[in-house]
């Protein structure tokens, strides 16, 4: 512990290592670099507002609380926006909000609820991109942030006032960070590939669709005039 300006802050911590670990990162023996009281708190806060509106969007989709249309009307929703069937992929969609949100405010499994937070995130900033970047305009903006803070936490790690720092970060391995955001994201993507081709498919259908209704139109206008 040392005192900076009158602040006190916990620059290392003693931890048992194996003979040798910190030698290739200047340290030594049996030392490793801790988080100071800043950088904790600075992360529960965001782990707390992350996973606090993580959870409140998926308890909408889910339960319908908080004004939500509970899985009934997400799942129309979801339908009428490409996600088939609609009801499984709100299901999907609020676990991953509501149970990725609550992990992460606890900071536990860290890596595999920020991954399905980025998971849920990425077809919804599919959703919204054709209306631009800004939420005022119906925007990606705001799924993009909550996904890119998401990853942020996934990669960086909870920090030392966490569960996961109570277990050893035995549910928060370097390794997990790296394979759960690949995984989620390319589930997500597909999923995105297939709207595309969910959409593509009913705009064709229109389109053929379409000239039937106008001819049909044109020989009832006929009918009527000749009549």
């Amino acid at each position: 512990m040392a005192s900076v300006g009158g602040r006190t802050e916990w620059a290392r911590r003693r931890v048992p290592l194996p003979a040798g670990g910190g030698a290739g990162l200047g340290l030594p023996e049996r030392t490793v670099m801790s988080n100071t009281w800043r950088e904790n708190a600075g992360l529960l806060v965001l782990r707390a507002g992350v996973g606090g509106v993580l959870v409140a969007h998926g308890v909408q989709k889910l339960f319908g609380w908080l004004g939500g249309h509970g899985l009934a009307g997400t799942g129309a929703a979801f339908e009428q926006m490409g996600f088939q069937p609609g009801r499984q992929a709100a299901l999907a969609a609020g676990l991953g909000e509501a149970g990725g949100g609550v992990l992460i405010a606890l900071g536990l499994a860290t890596p595999a609820a920020g991954a399905a937070a980025v998971g849920t995130m990425i077809p919804a900033t599919a959703v919204h991109a054709p209306s631009g970047f800004f939420a005022t305009g119906g925007g990606y903006e705001y799924p993009a942030l909550l996904g890119v803070s998401a990853a942020a936490l996934t990669l960086v790690g909870p920090g030392d006032w966490s569960l996961d720092a109570r277990l050893d970060h035995r549910l928060n391995q370097p390794w997990l960070a790296a394979a759960s955001i690949i995984a989620s994201s390319a589930v997500s993507l597909a999923i995105v590939q297939r709207r595309r081709q969910v959409l593509a498919h009913r705009d064709a259908e229109t389109t053929s669709q379409t000239p039937q209704g106008a001819l049909a139109d044109s020989a009832a206008t006929a009918a009527t005039e000749a009549s």
